[in-house]
């Protein structure tokens, strides 16, 4: 997760986040719980509006049928905060680009940060101007009859017309109920083929403007008319306009179009990219601010879809600032500087103690010329002299090389006398080291591939007649396993590689071995590692034929 710090008002300091979630609904909560099951960090903005809040249950969500709405959405905020979400309570003014993210403003005048944007804001509902008729929204006031129709099986329901689509949502209802009034309302009369359709149903048109909702012990008892008839309903139907809740979007270029059915606007709502796609670079929109007709069960998949979107876009973010990374560290991370860097960063960086298979292919030779290369702060040049052997060690690094001076002092004046300590860069500058050496140790030295050939055989031209080629580097197969090793695979090599290098009219391969070893885990645990071990020795030359 992308680590972010708080807000405090003082110091400017702003949170950041993957994701900023503005709308705490079912798209919303879904579109999140999809983002954080990704491990990514997310913050849920919700203003606490939610347009289903009258409403008794949601239905047609299958295994939830008939859940409160309220009850729905603490469970969703419980499962996006069970999995290391942020859920806030709060409004969100504004959203603003910031290089390749976006600035989150809150009523409270906090901000957040943002690599993307989910605006889930659903949309409000344009209800016609009929005395009484709001205050009985989502009870027995209703529009969808999937959302509500069962539970007014069989009662006396009246549809309000406010446009073309009246009769179609009369012939809804009239499914199921067989006792459905079309209100004409403010539409007129239906023609001749349309009254004989409502006929052949059962459904009766009733003209004449609807002024008043009538109520009574906190029940819908009808409507009045504008002749002052009363006309007895236990269900009125209408079909409100849906405006999305887009202010949110508008300084991100985006904006609510308006959706017409039979040249009637029914809805305004924010066009969705295409097949997960943003509806602007960086920002998605899910839910009923996308689709009006939504319900429930469609806006959390719509949710869904979108965190799944999202996730997607940001990986081919990360994969693309990743390579470039790891593109600048291979360019890097073997030259002077990076080493210099990475020596100064610590007191030492390495255990003191030589490595374990010099030691056991070292120690049975006699002693003559040694070149160490990479030799680091000394270890294993210091061992070798100290057991009479004449060591040249080189590296890139002065601060190391310092530092291998320091420890040839300290075991002794013999040990000084035998090491010769060499700055130099052998891939640029072979000769530095000379050559005619007895023992060439390069003990993990890992470079890019080509490069480490080309080294490596210089290193074997550095060999003595009769002398010892030894190199010894991490295994690829560590890669593999929980050792802690850098991620280059062009770097690592195994020791059969080194091997098909050398010209066998030339040289012995004695080992060319993966050899394993106990190591201290990154985690602090003992570990397994295993080491690519190349032990050759270069053939005595020749006497000339007589």
């Amino acid at each position: 997760m992308t680590q972010h710090s708080t807000d405090d008002g003082t110091d400017g300091s702003t949170a950041a986040y993957d994701v900023v979630v503005v709308g705490g609904g079912p798209a919303g909560l879904s579109g999140a719980l999809a983002l954080v099951r990704s491990r990514r960090s997310v913050l849920v903005v919700d203003a606490g509006e939610p347009r289903n809040a009258p409403a008794a249950g949601v239905h047609n969500l299958l295994g939830r049928d008939g859940v409160p709405p309220a009850e729905l959405l603490a469970a969703g905020r419980a499962e996006v905060l069970g999995y290391g979400g942020e859920v806030v309570d709060g409004r969100v003014e504004a959203a603003q680009r910031d290089g390749d993210g976006f600035v989150v403003s809150l009523a409270d005048g906090g901000r957040v940060r943002a690599r993307r944007l989910l605006v889930a804001t659903g949309l409000v509902d344009d209800l016609p101007a009929v005395p009484g008729l709001a205050a009985r929204w989502g009870r027995d006031v209703l529009h969808c009859p999937y959302c509500h129709g069962w539970e007014a099986r069989d009662r006396r329901v009246g549809v309000l017309a406010t446009g073309p689509l009246a009769v179609h949502q009369a012939q809804l209802w009239r499914q199921l109920t067989p006792h459905v009034l079309l209100l004409t309302h403010t539409t007129g009369a239906p023609d001749e083929a349309t009254a004989e359709a409502l006929a052949a149903r059962q459904v009766l048109p009733v003209d004449g403007e609807v002024v008043e909702v009538l109520t009574a012990d906190d029940a819908l008892t009808g409507v009045r008319l504008a002749s002052g008839e009363v006309v007895d309903l236990e269900v009125l139907v209408v079909a409100p306009t849906f405006s999305a809740r887009a202010d949110v979007l508008a300084g991100l270029g985006l904006a609510a179009e308006p959706l017409e059915v039979l040249g009637h606007v029914v809805a305004t709502q924010v066009p969705a990219g295409a097949d997960g796609a943003p509806a602007a670079p960086g920002v998605w929109v899910a839910g009923n601010v996308a689709s009006a007709m939504a319900q429930v069960v469609s806006a959390a998949a719509a949710g869904l879809m979108a965190g799944a979107a999202i996730n997607g876009d940001l990986v081919t973010e990360d994969t693309r600032q990743a390579v470039a990374a790891y593109r600048h560290a291979a360019a890097t991370m073997f030259e002077a500087p990076a080493w210099e860097e990475r020596y100064g960063a610590s007191q030492a960086i390495w255990s003191g103690r030589p490595n374990t298979w010099l030691v056991a292919e070292t120690e049975h030779l006699a002693p003559g010329r040694a070149l160490d290369v990479g030799c680091g702060e000394g270890a294993d040049a210091v061992w070798l002299a100290g057991r009479g052997w004449q060591v040249t060690g080189v590296d890139i690094s002065a601060t190391a090389l310092e530092r291998a001076a320091g420890h040839a002092a300290a075991a002794g004046p013999d040990v000084t006398a035998r090491t010769t300590w060499v700055r130099a860069d052998l891939r640029t500058d072979p000769q530095a080291a000379g050559g005619g050496y007895d023992l060439v140790s390069a003990q993990f030295m890992h470079l890019p591939g080509d490069v480490r050939r080309a080294l490596y055989a210089r290193l074997a031209d550095a060999v003595a007649p009769g002398g010892t080629l030894l190199v010894v580097g991490h295994h690829p197969r560590d890669l593999r396993t929980s050792a802690h090793r850098m991620h280059f695979p062009a770097a690592m090599f195994t020791a059969e590689e080194v091997a098909a290098d050398l010209d066998p009219q030339a040289w012995d391969v004695v080992a060319a071995q993966t050899r394993e070893r106990d190591a201290l885990g990154h985690e602090g645990g003992v570990s397994t590692v295993h080491d690519a071990v190349l032990v050759a020795r270069r053939r005595p030359a020749r006497p000339p034929a007589g």
